[in-house]
């Protein structure tokens, strides 16, 4: 299990997406800068011990023009070969140092754990407690191997899409992460799905999908 630090990190993970977040395709906020707040989300383990990898929803904005984002982060001691394009910031963390913070869709551990979720080999863990499962986090998949390879990212409007190849199978499978959350599940096709709760701006619930493994 991933040990919690509570501690302080400059900058912190928030104003790190605050600049980060209007550069995205799928953001849809307004002519203002960004003002993310945390509002849910869950860790998975890294089967080694050296990635961090956190699924954190935030909101922006107030009222009805509240927005709610699901940004899937890794964290780690050292770059990334090849991911500089998905480097959301560099952050110094009060206990492990300098932490280089990726868009986690990029990285491939973060997608093989995503895949072992919905397979059923990997359990959520809670956002900020240690050692402690998550039970607002339900998954599920029709999983044609053991574990999947990055082939390719690709984002849209509201959602990035990771394909991935699967070990043994013929065609490759692509799991659609839902950028913009909305209340309620989505209700698209799909091989399996990642749903999940988070808090909306007036701190109210919400449950929906996170991410969705569309069928072929």
């Amino acid at each position: 299990m991933a040990v919690i630090h509570h501690t302080t990190m400059q900058p912190t993970k928030l104003e790190l997406l605050a600049e980060w977040l209007p550069s995205r395709a799928w953001y849809a906020g307004g002519a203002d800068a960004p003002s993310p707040a945390k509002a849910g989300g869950f860790r998975l383990d890294d089967p080694e011990g050296e990635v961090g990898i956190e699924f954190m929803a935030v909101t922006d904005g107030t009222g009805a023009d509240a927005v709610a984002y699901l940004v899937p982060m890794t964290y780690r001691g050292a770059p990334l070969e090849g991911a500089e394009h998905a480097l959301i910031g560099i952050s110094e963390h009060g206990v492990l140092g300098t932490r280089w913070i990726y868009d986690g869709t990029h990285d491939p551990v973060l997608v093989a754990q995503l895949y072992a979720l919905l397979a059923g080999r990997a359990e959520a863990q809670a956002q900020s407690v240690d050692d402690t499962i998550d039970p607002t986090v339900v998954a599920s998949l029709d999983a044609a191997g053991t574990d999947a390879e990055l082939v390719r990212v690709e984002d849209g409007p509201d959602h990035t899409d990771v394909v991935v190849r699967e070990a043994g199978a013929a065609t490759p499978l692509t799991l659609r992460l839902r950028r913009v959350l909305g209340d309620g599940a989505d209700g698209g096709p799909g091989r399996g799905r990642v749903t999940a709760e988070w808090r909306l701006a007036d701190g109210t619930t919400a449950r929906g999908a996170y991410a969705v493994a569309l069928a072929e």
